[in-house]
């Protein structure tokens, strides 16, 4: 999430709060072509296609729909959701926000993930009209990102153990959701540069502390429960 100007628009003064969340159709096509770039990234690390990953099945090897199904799945959630977290909160506020992709970004998510890793930078919720000096709106809105992930990282999480118990394998795809989700939330947290946790700190160190320590912790947590223990018991 970042602000204006862009030659897309100008800065102006707030609106009253809009009753609804419309899009356009610029922000439509970003937004798409986003999401089909960032799951074919995952596609590519959940189905070992990484071209300097050892044993690699090969790029255009069959893929199975099971992990067609899972990377879109993490993206929307971890992805779509979260900059769909910011644009609510900002227009709830009154002002104008919309997703806008970044090309170098996108490319760079290709590159890492054909070396075997995810560096992702699809793009990004501009907000406009909202002041600098308005820590609390541009807090409010950053932190929203972050939250979803962990509202949907609960929810998979909780799933997981319920499945779990009842003996099903999907328990297993419901932590890797889980997980990917509080990466999203841990990483955005960080008090870094664009990064929503850089927001959210200048608007209050406490909540910043309370939201990171919560996202590192089920990050830590869905870690453990996925690559140390198998599952979400933490246990064997």
């Amino acid at each position: 999430m970042t602000s204006g100007p862009f030659s897309y628009t100008v800065w102006s003064r707030a609106a009253p709060p809009l009753p609804s969340h419309a899009t356009s159709r610029t922000e439509l096509t970003h937004i798409t072509i986003s999401f089909l770039v960032l799951t074919f990234d995952l596609l590519i690390i959940l189905s070992g296609r990484g071209l300097l990953v050892s044993g690699s099945q090969g790029l255009f090897a069959p893929i199975s729909l099971y992990f067609v199904g899972l990377a879109a799945a993490a993206a929307l959630t971890g992805f779509i959701a979260h900059e769909m977290a910011h644009k609510l909160v900002a227009r709830r506020l009154g002002y104008w926000a919309e997703f806008r992709m970044w090309p170098f970004g996108l490319f760079l998510s290709l590159l890492t993930s054909l070396s075997g890793f995810l560096f992702a930078a699809p793009g990004a919720t501009m907000v406009n009209g909202m002041p600098m000096s308005d820590l609390r709106g541009w807090g409010q809105t950053g932190v929203a990102g972050p939250v979803s992930n962990l509202i949907f990282a609960t929810g998979f999480y909780g799933a997981a153990l319920v499945t779990f118990h009842v003996g099903s394998w999907l328990y297993g795809p419901l932590l890797f959701l889980a997980l990917i989700n509080t990466v999203f939330a841990t990483f955005n947290l960080l008090p870094l540069g664009p990064l929503d946790g850089a927001k959210v700190l200048r608007w209050s160190l406490g909540r910043w502390v309370v939201a990171f320590v919560v996202a590192a912790f089920a990050l830590v947590l869905c870690w453990s429960a996925f690559y140390t223990y198998g599952s979400p018991l933490l246990a064997w």
